[in-house]
């Protein structure tokens, strides 16, 4: 669908701009001609009262029943199931925008949480649409199946990065009591036989916190092995049948 729009102009034509702020309860609605804007405000998922709203819009903005909707939203954590759902249930084109390729104020720092507001999404989209391709950067929509395996990639970057924060933690919990020696298997055995930097016993809460994060450690070491096993799985090429 991106495709085909970067072919097109609709600079002249009748044409319903739409865009959506999304929140967890609510969602903001843009709509535009061109010339005339209309906004609300609806309950986020409620998709009778949407479809509604892009009827009525039509009329308020005096635009024909059968017009194009063109739909845009910021990319964020709903990821693609609302665009999906506009697309194919909806019946209406719809684009998302890549959040860092959104220009900002240089004197306003914007934080990756901040979200530009409805109306500046539809001059974004009204400047895209109409020919300028470097307003914006559009994000390529993945199939459910690629979806699907850029999750099982995260979650294995993920663990990775969280096996990494335990062993910090646990050095970092020992340095401060003068203790540097490695982690080895039987952390919790030898916690019982060391002293602090001064030869005293460590604290039973020191110990207690240690034990936790190094179940936790091993916890993580596990899953990341799991998904090894998986991924090997995945790219093992099929064995051919044997012959007699």
């Amino acid at each position: 669908m991106t495709t085909i729009l970067q072919s097109k102009d609709y600079s002249g034509k009748a044409v319903l701009y739409m865009a959506m702020e999304l929140s967890n309860a609510k969602w903001k609605l843009g709509f535009s001609n061109g010339s005339r804007d209309r906004s609300m405000t609806i309950a986020a998922g409620d998709w009778k009262v949407l479809s509604r709203q892009i009827d009525l819009a039509k009329e308020k903005l005096h635009l024909p029943e059968d017009c194009p909707v063109i739909c845009c939203y910021e990319a964020g954590r709903d990821g693609f199931w609302i665009h999906r759902m506009l697309e194919e249930e909806i019946g209406i084109t719809n684009l998302i925008f890549d959040s860092s390729s959104i220009e900002v104020n240089r004197r306003k720092r914007r934080a990756k949480t901040d979200k530009v507001d409805v109306r500046a999404l539809l001059r974004l989209l009204q400047r895209y649409l109409n020919g300028e391709r470097k307003a914006v950067s559009v994000v390529q929509i993945p199939t459910p199946d690629e979806e699907d395996q850029r999750r099982f990639n995260r979650e294995r970057e993920r663990l990775i990065k969280e096996h990494s924060a335990h062993i910090a933690r646990i050095k970092s919990l020992l340095i401060q009591h003068g203790v540097r020696t490695p982690i080895g298997r039987n952390f919790p055995e030898w916690l019982e036989t060391i002293g602090d930097g001064l030869g005293n016993e460590l604290g039973p809460n020191l110990k207690t916190e240690l034990v936790r994060e190094y179940e936790r450690l091993q916890l993580v070491k596990r899953q990341i092995g799991e998904l090894q096993q998986e991924q090997k799985r995945r790219i093992k090429p099929e064995q051919p049948p044997r012959t007699h």
